[in-house]
C-alpha cells in the first residue's frame, strides 16, 4: 500500500456523493484502510445499494443531505464528489447542476475552513472542453463553450476549481484538486448514458450498439480501483510551505494542491471499444450510428506525467481486464433486476 503523508493515521473522513459510483468505492477503500467514514448523498444519482454492504460497519455513517444546503460536521478530510457526472443526468436539471457545483463547493470549503480539514475537489476532464491540445496537460486552460448544453457541468466544475484556489489563497484552506478522466467499473448505473455502461447493457441484451458520430472520436478509460488509489495518493501528498502566491502550482516543491490529471493515457476510439465489448460479451449486437451530440469532444486523453513523477501513480488494470470485471457485474445486476 502507498503511504506518503499521514494516511496510516485513522481519520474521520467525509465523502460527499458517497453513494455514487466513484464515491461508494472510495468509502469502501477508506473503511478497509481503518478510517471513520461519513457518506453524504441526496440520491439524485447515487444509490443506497452501492453502500448497503457498508451500513453495519461501526465506522460508517450515512447522511441524506444535499450539498446545496450547509452542514456542520467535525472531520479531518473531505472528498467533495457530489455532482451528477453523466450528460443525461447533469443536463436533466442544468440549473441544479450549477448549484451543486458552485454552492456545494462553497459549503464544503466553508466547512473545511471552520474545522481546518483538508479538502479535495473531484474535478473533471470536461474542464478542457473540446481540447485543441493533445494529450491534455494540467496547464492547458481548455476550449469550453460557456453557453452550450454541457456548460452547466463544464463551467460549474471550472468555477468550483476557482473557488478552491481562492479559498486557498485568501483563507489558507488546505486543498487538493484532481481532474478525473473517464472512469469505469462495477456500480456504474445502467441508465447513466456513458459509453461503457451503454455498450455493455446493449451487448448483453443483444440490442444494437449505438455510436454517436462515426466512432472515430477517442477516449481513455481508467478502471475504478486505479482511480481510487490515485485520489488517495493525491489527498495524502503533503503540501509544503509556499513563499509567494506564484508558487502555489509548482509541483517541484514538497507538495502541491493541484490540479492534477488522473486517468488512463491509453487512447482508444469509441468504435474500437464497441467492438471489444461485443467480442467479450459474445454478443450478436450490430453497431448503428447516430448524430454526434453538441460540443462532444473529438479527442480526450490525459497527460499523467505529473502523477507518475510525484505520486508514483499510474493505472495498472488493463482495459480488457477492467471490461471483463465490469461485464461480470452487469451480468449479475441484469439477472437480479
Amino acid at each position: 500500500m502507498y503511504v506518503y503523508g499521514t494516511y496510516r493515521q485513522p481519520k474521520r473522513i467525509l465523502v460527499t456523493g458517497g453513494a455514487g459510483f466513484i464515491g461508494s468505492h472510495l468509502c469502501e477503500r477508506l473503511l478497509m484502510d481503518g478510517h471513520d467514514v461519513i457518506c453524504l448523498d441526496n440520491y439524485f444519482t447515487g444509490m443506497k445499494r452501492n453502500i448497503s454492504h457498508l451500513i453495519h460497519n461501526s465506522r460508517f455513517e450515512l447522511l441524506r443531505h444535499d450539498v446545496t444546503e450547509p452542514i456542520l460536521l467535525e472531520v479531518d478530510w473531505i472528498f467533495n464528489l457530489a455532482c451528477p457526472a453523466s450528460p443525461i443526468h447533469y443536463q436533466y436539471n442544468p440549473v441544479k447542476t450549477i448549484k451543486v457545483n458552485v454552492l456545494g463547493a462553497l459549503h464544503m470549503l466553508g466547512l473545511a475552513k471552520r474545522v481546518r480539514a483538508r479538502i479535495m475537489q473531484a474535478s473533471t476532464s470536461e474542464i478542457y472542453g473540446d481540447p485543441e491540445i493533445h494529450p491534455q496537460k494540467e496547464e492547458y486552460w481548455g476550449n469550453v463553450n460557456p453557453i452550450g448544453k454541457r456548460s452547466c457541468y463544464d463551467e460549474g466544475k471550472r468555477v468550483a476549481e476557482t473557488l478552491f484556489f481562492d479559498y486557498m489563497r485568501q483563507n489558507k484552506v488546505d486543498i487538493k484538486v484532481v481532474r478525473i478522466f473517464n472512469t469505469f467499473g462495477p456500480r456504474m448505473r445502467h441508465d447513466d448514458g456513458r459509453v461503457i455502461s451503454n455498450f455493455i447493457i446493449q451487448a448483453l441484451m443483444n440490442k444494437p450498439i449505438t455510436i454517436y458520430g462515426k466512432g472515430t472520436q477517442t477516449r481513455s478509460f481508467c478502471y475504478i480501483d486505479d482511480m481510487i488509489e490515485g485520489m488517495i495518493r493525491v489527498m495524502d501528498y503533503e503540501t509544503g510551505e509556499y513563499k509567494k502566491e506564484s508558487d502555489y502550482t509548482k509541483p517541484y516543491l514538497s507538495g502541491f494542491p493541484g490540479p492534477i490529471n488522473l486517468g488512463n493515457p491509453e487512447e482508444v476510439t469509441i468504435l474500437s471499444i464497441a467492438k471489444k465489448i461485443v467480442d467479450i460479451c459474445g454478443s450478436k449486437s450490430k453497431i448503428i450510428f447516430k448524430g454526434l451530440p453538441e460540443d462532444d469532444p473529438k479527442r480526450r486523453c490525459p497527460d499523467i506525467s505529473m502523477a507518475k513523477r510525484y505520486l508514483k501513480w499510474q493505472p495498472y488494470v488493463s482495459l480488457d481486464e477492467g471490461l471483463k470485471r465490469t461485464i461480470e457485474y452487469f451480468k449479475k445486476t441484469i439477472q437480479t433486476s
